[in-house]
This record gives C-alpha cells, sequence and structure tokens, in this order.
C-alpha cells in the first residue's frame, strides 16, 4: 500500500501517515466490494482502531468465503490474523497464519505464502521467540525470491531479519 512510509526497526510495524490513513477510511465509506473490505481493515489496524478493524476482518473473510477466490479468502484470513495479533492475540494469530501459509505452499502460491510466513515472524517476534522468528523470515526471503518480489519487499525481509539478528545478539549479551 503507498500509505507505507517505512517500518518500524524494532517492532516492524507499518509507519504511516495517520492523517492520509484516516482520509483514506472516509472516502472508502462503507464500500463493500471485498477490495474496499481489505483496504478498511489494514487503514484501521495502522490507525490503532483494533476492535472495530476486527469486526470489519471478520466480515471481509466471510465475503471472501462467498464471493471471491481461494488466493482471496487466504489473503482475507492473512489480514484477519494480523488484526489479531495487534489485539495481542498471538497464539490464535500464528495459528491462522500457519495455516494459511501451508495452503498457500501446497496451491504453489509463493507470494501469498511468503506473505503469511512474514507475518507470522512478526508475531513470534512478538511473543519474543527469536528462532522461530528468524526461521519465518529467512523462508519469507527464500519464498520471495521464488516469487521474483519487488526489490522493496526483499528490503523489508531483510530489515526484518536483520530485527531478530540484533535481539539474538542483545539476549545473549543481558544473559
Amino acid at each position: 500500500m503507498s500509505y507505507i512510509r517505512g517500518h518500524h526497526p524494532e517492532t516492524l510495524r507499518e509507519i504511516v501517515d495517520e492523517r492520509e490513513c484516516l482520509e483514506r477510511l472516509e472516502e472508502i465509506g462503507s464500500q463493500r466490494s471485498l477490495a474496499a473490505l481489505m483496504e478498511r481493515v489494514w487503514l484501521l489496524k495502522v490507525t490503532g482502531q483494533f476492535d472495530e478493524a476486527l469486526l470489519v476482518a471478520e466480515q471481509t473473510v466471510r465475503t471472501a468465503r462467498m464471493a471471491g477466490t481461494r488466493k482471496d479468502l487466504l489473503r482475507a484470513r492473512i489480514l484477519h490474523a494480523t488484526v489479531q495479533q495487534e489485539r495481542g492475540q498471538l497464539g490464535a494469530a500464528a495459528h491462522e497464519l500457519t495455516t494459511c501459509a501451508e495452503e498457500a505452499e501446497g496451491q504453489g502460491w509463493a507470494g501469498i505464502a511468503a506473505f503469511a510466513y512474514h507475518h507470522r515472524g512478526k508475531v513470534h517476534l512478538d511473543g519474543e521467540d527469536l528462532d522461530a522468528a528468524r526461521a519465518d523470515f529467512k523462508r519469507t526471503l527464500f519464498l520471495r525470491q521464488q516469487a521474483g518480489a519487488p526489490e522493496e519487499q526483499l528490503e523489508t525481509t531483510l530489515l526484518a531479519i536483520d530485527t531478530v539478528d540484533r535481539r539474538r545478539i542483545a539476549a545473549s549479551v543481558a544473559s
């Protein structure tokens, strides 16, 4: 999404211009298309409106089940899991992301699998499971390279690996 200005070096959360995101939310209004619903979920999430984001994410998953493709449903489920993560529901988010990543890989959809693994890595990072986070980010890098992802996505993944490595070093020094 064009609203991302970067990623926080420690949490890996998207850095956005909140005003722009809120303006876009207003533009979207109550549109019901799958694309509009998914964008609303993301905008609500990055502006900290987690309760409303969860409600819209659940609606998005239902809409994708009824009117979308299997890829649409996976994307909607991954987005839903990212909202769960923001709400502190790390176990539920990790489980959903695992099933999405496995299904995407089974279908040969490397880009979607990478998206799921990247977000699962962020869940592990939040839960301080640095080994699992690093493994997920390395898997993401492999899949993104395999899918021919743009340089920006590869750089984001390398930033995530670097973040985990820095945390691992800090943890080993502290103990």
